[in-house]
């Protein structure tokens, strides 16, 4: 979290989420729900009228920053414009079938290429080209999924959709649920058998998804 605040940060950083929900047309519990932190908002106004110097998480506000169209910088500090531009790099391929093997695709340092999308973006977010079916009809071969470049523990994207890379260096789009052990997970697909006691050593949730044809390479 971003720690212990004064009541005047805290107004500041909820007169911030205000505007963007104003400017996004959403309701504060809408856009709460919407990022899967039901009582985000509605706890930041309490705690604001309450005088309570507790903060609020930097997760909580990097959840809520693409419901709201900005970034997690912005609504915390002001940092940046309200509404960053709309281009993301693309570092690498997904498996949502065959496991990607990153060392294998010859990546280099500054990604494979940018791509321009029809929406605000993060200049914290990186993107993936997906390739294979087996998560077919919810991501097609060539759609585009967004996440934040510094992931998130993989205990919050239990039982979600997520893009993760193994301890063995594998990259895929699967649903995570638990594993048999201590420490492992299982991956499941909709149209393929489930990939069962592996280790996470990164994972992230998918912030947006970019259709194949709807997104134009830089």
């Amino acid at each position: 979290m971003f720690g212990y605040s004064t009541a005047m940060e805290l107004e500041d950083v909820l007169f911030r989420i205000e505007s963007r929900l104003k400017a996004v047309g959403l309701s504060a519990h809408a856009a709460s729900l919407a990022a899967k932190r039901p009582d985000a908002i509605r706890n930041l106004k309490r705690a604001v009228k309450n005088h309570d110097r507790r903060g609020v998480t930097t997760e909580t506000l990097m959840a809520l920053a693409p419901v709201l169209k900005t970034t997690a910088a912005w609504l915390l500090e002001g940092v940046g414009e309200p509404t960053p531009g709309n281009i993301v790099q693309v570092v690498g391929r997904i498996g949502a079938g065959a496991e990607i093997l990153p060392e294998f695709e010859q990546i280099p340092p500054e990604g494979l290429y940018e791509i321009e999308v029809p929406f605000p973006i993060s200049n914290d977010a990186i993107a993936f080209q997906v390739e294979g079916d087996s998560m077919w009809p919810r991501y097609d071969p060539g759609d585009v999924i967004i996440c934040w470049r510094q992931g998130t523990n993989v205990d919050e994207v239990v039982g979600w959709e997520a893009a993760v890379r193994t301890t063995d260096g594998k990259r895929y789009l699967k649903r995570i649920q638990r594993g048999g052990s201590s420490g492992t997970f299982d991956l499941e697909s909709h149209n393929a058998a489930p990939i069962r006691g592996v280790r996470i050593e990164w994972a992230a949730e998918i912030k947006g998804v970019v259709r194949t044809g709807q997104w134009r390479r830089k």
